[in-house]
């Protein structure tokens, strides 16, 4: 019988599961529909159904590792998923009883997504790595001497909500004011633009299309559309200013770039590695920049490879 693993990340709209092997090669994968409806009660028993679905008579199921949108300490207990409607509870412990005792795995879906690019993706090489996820928010994974950097809470890389715009008048999905990502992220970008739109009289192309998004203010931007350059420029100094705080930090080699907004390329990039330059203290600013390559799989590889590590520990 083939001892096979599962790495399931969960998110707001879509859960994304991967069976895997115990040497980590993915064997098949699935996406399905979040249902966040009451508090996301349906939530754990759709990927228990799927993965009791997908089990053949010729495997066993070794462990299930799953990331999830929010801080999870090491033992397990998840703080809160907002977008799932999940309050505080012991995820490990009550997937694992629906499992039938199957050893789980949780953890924060950027760790686990900086995990999966650091073992199978563009930061193989290199164990002191920064994963920034740009897209609705702004979120990073830290690896550190090829380990998960995860802090007290499991709350460690949520560079989203440094405070680093303290005249935003507006309040984070956090509650607070002046989080980062509320200049950095794409839904940032796009309320800038529109304010920019609605204050000034500058000529845009902008004007011209209905309810626009962080990808066409880029794609304005590349073709050098005022407006849009100046929107993107500011949230790439936001966004230098935050990396060069984490840089001083964990002092990485690598800033990966991940999540939506990375479809923007090597025009993104180029900008915030310029901008981070002239900010960060100059022995943490030797630093690589590039993109990440494993794109939505980055979160079932990272989370499989948590539990085949956890796994291979209690074997010792």
């Amino acid at each position: 019988m083939e001892r096979i693993v599962f790495g399931v990340d969960v998110g707001g709209t879509t859960i994304k599961a991967g069976c895997f092997t115990m040497e980590g090669r993915l064997l098949e994968k699935w996406t399905i529909p979040t249902r966040t409806q009451e508090e996301g009660r349906d939530i754990l028993p759709d990927i228990s159904g799927l993965i009791h679905g997908k089990i053949s008579g010729n495997t066993v199921l070794a462990g299930v590792g799953i990331g999830v949108p929010g801080p999870v300490t090491e033992a397990g207990l998840v703080l809160g998923c907002v977008n799932l409607g999940w309050d505080t509870f012991h995820l490990e412990k009550k997937f694992s009883n629906m499992l039938g005792g199957v050893p789980v795995k949780a953890g924060n879906d950027a760790s686990l997504a900086a995990l999966g690019e650091y073992v199978m993706g563009a930061g193989r090489g290199c164990p002191d790595m920064v994963l920034v996820t740009l897209g609705t928010g702004v979120g990073s994974g830290i690896i550190i001497d090829g380990h998960l950097v995860t802090g007290y809470n499991g709350a460690a890389g949520e560079i989203g909500h440094m405070p680093l715009v303290p005249e935003c008048e507006d309040t984070c999905t956090c509650g607070k004011k002046g989080c980062l990502e509320l200049a950095a992220s794409a839904s940032g970008i796009v309320r800038q633009a529109n304010r920019l739109l609605a204050g000034t009289d500058t000529d845009s192309q902008l004007r011209g299309i209905k309810s626009f998004t962080a990808k066409d203010v880029f794609e304005l931007a590349k073709k050098g559309d005022f407006l849009s350059l100046s929107v993107i420029e500011r949230a790439m100094d936001y966004l230098a200013s935050g990396l060069a705080c984490t840089a001083s930090v964990v002092n990485p080699g690598l800033f990966l770039i991940g999540g939506g907004m990375s479809g923007a390329g090597m025009f993104l990039v180029d900008m915030l590695e310029e901008k981070f330059r002239e900010k960060a203290f100059t022995p943490c600013g030797d630093v690589k920049f590039g993109i990440a390559s494993l794109g939505p799989d980055a979160g079932i590889y990272g989370a499989a490879a948590q539990i085949i590590q956890s796994l291979r520990n209690e074997r010792l």
